[in-house]
């Protein structure tokens, strides 16, 4: 092999670790990813249609969509990690942040616990400071089961979660913080940079819901640096996937906030927005307005403290940017 075919070869082939470089593993598990959302959009439509070209028989095909849309999500992204994960990157799922001992659920307990605590100040401060008003209790759309849609929420917002953290965080993360190490670049520097290009990318998904803004973007992206700590501390999901799941749950269920622009049509504890948008978040919901960002802030500390407490010395964790590559030949 010429000197200049090996070199560009090199430039897409990591030969030492035998696999391709950073933006080629990218590309290739973008093709997976669109490979397998084809056949979750025929799910979806098989689902819709209910296999003879109408809705499911006897059940209302909204809120079904919905939930079956958010678990084909969660099937879907963990079926692309756990491919690429094996194919492309030479390493097990387990290792994008999934290694389920009992220190990883205890630490799950403690995010969703933060995440629900941190709503609930939400909401008690704002409606001390009558910048939120109570206006019912149990309310639901009109005919519809508050029971049955808290259960349907409760799945849904446990599978965006899987999908999201697993997607942005376990995959997308882990693989810039080990990309970005090149020359003089450390790990430490390297985790940061891809701690701040995810949370920007995670801002940027959220643009187009309901009523955002650019205001309610940033905080978004601020919201996906405080769901990176607890990540880039670990090198687990398991906080990040706690948090997620019970601050979207809170805020839409239990007080009816809206989540990220998005009104649920049910709440155990109705609420309406009397305060100025700029702290309660308006329309958007408070993730855009400074009570959100107060808590994020809270909660970021909270977050470096249970992991100093949990482990004696928090740091980033340098699993987030080492691989431990499977399947290493005998000379590796």
């Amino acid at each position: 092999m010429s000197r200049a075919v090996a070199t560009v070869i090199s430039v897409v082939w990591n030969r030492a670790a035998r696999r391709p470089r950073l933006p080629l593993r990218l590309v290739l598990t973008a093709v997976v990813a669109a490979l397998l959302s084809g056949i979750a959009a025929l799910g979806v439509g098989l689902i819709a249609g209910g296999g003879s070209g109408g809705p499911l028989p006897g059940i209302d095909s909204g809120p079904v969509l919905q939930v079956a849309g958010a678990v084909l999500a969660a099937v879907g992204v963990t079926a692309v990690v756990a491919i690429a994960g094996v194919a492309i990157d030479r390493r097990r799922l387990a290792d994008f942040g999934l290694h389920l001992d009992r220190d990883w659920w205890l630490d799950c307990a403690f995010g969703a616990a933060l995440g629900l605590a941190l709503i609930t100040g939400v909401f008690l401060v704002g409606v001390g400071a009558a910048w939120f008003r109570v206006t019912g209790l149990v309310v639901t759309a009109a005919g519809a089961s508050a029971v049955g849609l808290a259960a349907g929420y409760l799945v849904l917002f446990a599978a965006v979660s899987v999908a999201e953290e697993l997607a942005v965080r376990g995959y997308l993360l882990t693989n810039l913080a080990e990309g970005l190490r090149v020359g003089p670049v450390g790990g430490s520097v390297a985790l940061g940079g891809a701690v701040l290009a995810t949370s920007a990318l995670f801002g940027l998904l959220h643009a187009g819901n309901p009523s955002a803004t650019a205001a309610s973007t940033a905080t978004i992206g601020l919201a996906g640096l405080f769901l990176a700590a607890g990540y880039a501390l670990t090198g687990e999901l398991a906080i990040p996937l706690g948090l997620h799941f019970t601050w979207n749950y809170a805020q839409g269920v239990l007080f009816g906030f809206p989540v990220s622009g998005l009104r649920l049509g049910v709440a155990v504890v109705e609420t309406r927005e009397t305060g100025p948008d700029l702290v309660t978040g308006g329309p958007f919901g408070p993730e855009a307005g400074l009570l959100g960002v107060a808590a994020i802030l809270v909660g970021t500390a909270a977050i470096a403290l249970w992991v100093r407490w949990r482990t004696g010395a928090p740091g980033p964790a340098a699993a987030v940017w080492t691989p431990d590559l499977r399947w290493r030949s005998p000379e590796e």
